[in-house]
């Protein structure tokens, strides 16, 4: 075995200052070995020789510029020398490099945070944690090194205490217009779901996988006397079809509902061929696409009269859903409680249905059927024809007007601070 075989075996069993001895041989004949110069040069800053192991890093850094461990350990000499701008550069280096080093972003945080970009701090400290719970790391004490959970123990707090205040903020405006009573059950929900407060599901059977409402009559299926303009809808399913009838020969404009093989292998279904999920879509993930729309204007101007649950970049999803032969949506989940599913049935062979929270309903053309998807549910065409329904997002009628305002608000804010954190 070579000298570096041997220092790495001992680092590996835990005896440091005999892999460390054995390093600094290594040097001697390799003074270019950025391994040898990483070991060599963290002995040092744990003997309290900081400008020893500054100089054994630089050179490292110079050996290998792209090298993210030893940018790591570099922005730990620079912080140990008083040098946080330059520790700062070298984590920004590290994690540049290498996005999945945990512990450079780690660091990265706690210098922002000592420099005074406390905004830019958050961002790090909460993807830094994010990432490294995926992995199943920095979970509890058992998950965290030792010496690592004060600082890990520091981002917690922060990404806490950020996050919290940051919400907030955004249904605070609200809560001064309208008084505080009227954001109550928004406020409610919003401890819910910063895990302030545990959720009690009137109905065990409804699960929302994101946002859970308190105080919302629960049901499968809602009664329909509680939306006054379901029958000036139903009452225009003729013209409806005609315009999607025009659609459906082409498939220009058509766009798969999930977006991979993998998603589709996950959630779809078939009989005898394979199955398929696509729409025409008039609005996705709240965006407007506007050749559909103009291709069915009697349909858009129905749809826009509706109360659509309307949150930027997130709601609401409407389409016309075509089923092919033999597909089968598999069981499974909606995100919050606040948003309804409404469906109009355009064509519908037999062998076709729709399940929520065990409940099978059967679609008629023709005839609207509204639906809470936070309670698990499915759908199948088991015919040998296509099967088409208009689908579109509706606020909960039981939410008041504010109450939509601050949930779109809490909505947006929580997706703008997961992509702030990807993009960290």
């Amino acid at each position: 075995m070579s000298a570096a075989s041997d220092a790495r075996e001992l680092l590996r069993s835990g005896r440091i200052a005999e892999a460390e001895r054995v390093y600094a041989e290594v040097l001697d004949q390799s003074p270019d070995d950025v391994e040898a110069l990483n070991v060599v040069a963290l002995g040092a800053l744990r003997s309290g020789q900081v400008m020893r192991a500054l100089q054994l890093l630089e050179h490292a850094a110079q050996v290998d510029p792209a090298h993210a461990v030893t940018q790591n350990h570099l922005g730990t000499a620079r912080e140990a020398a008083g040098n946080l701008a330059g520790a700062r550069s070298a984590y920004e280096h590290a994690v540049r490099q290498r996005p999945q080093l945990h512990l450079a972003r780690l660091h990265l945080a706690s210098v922002l945070e000592r420099l005074g970009d406390p905004q830019r701090a958050a961002w790090q400290y909460a993807r830094a944690l994010k990432e490294a719970q995926q992995e199943g790391r920095w979970l509890d004490a058992a998950s965290t090194p030792p010496g690592l959970r004060p600082l890990v123990e520091r981002a917690v707090n922060n990404v806490r205490f950020t996050r919290r205040n940051l919400l907030c903020s955004l249904i605070e405006p609200l809560v001064q217009q309208f008084g505080r009573d009227s954001l109550s059950r928004v406020e409610h929900c919003l401890r819910i779901y910063l895990k302030e407060a545990q959720p009690v599901y009137p109905d065990p059977r409804q699960q929302p996988t994101f946002l859970f409402f308190p105080d919302l009559p629960p049901s499968p299926y809602l009664d329909l006397s509680l939306f006054p303009w379901i029958e000036e809808l139903q009452t225009r399913t003729a013209e409806i079809r005609t315009e999607l009838q025009a659609l459906l020969p082409s498939s220009q404009g058509r766009e798969r509902v999930f977006t991979t093989d993998e998603l589709e292998q996950e959630n779809l279904r078939g009989l005898d061929v394979p199955p398929s999920w696509n729409g025409y879509y008039f609005y996705r993930h709240g965006e407007r696409r506007e050749e559909n729309c103009a291709r069915c204007p009697h349909t858009i101007a129905a749809l826009d009269a509706l109360p659509l649950a309307r949150v930027r970049d997130h709601a609401p999803e409407v389409l016309f859903s075509v089923f092919t032969p033999g597909t089968q949506l598999a069981p499974h989940r909606g995100v919050t409680n606040t948003r309804l599913v409404g469906h109009l049935p355009l064509i519908v062979p037999e062998n076709c249905a729709l399940s929520v929270g065990g409940e099978i309903h059967h679609w008629q053309e023709g005839r609207i059927v509204v639906f809470d998807d936070t309670y698990e549910h499915e759908a199948w065409n088991r015919s040998s024809r296509t099967r088409v329904v208009l689908i579109f997002d509706l606020w909960h009628p039981m939410l008041s007007e504010v109450e939509r305002e601050a949930v779109a608000a809490l909505v947006e804010g929580i997706g703008d601070y997961n992509t702030a954190i990807q993009n960290a």
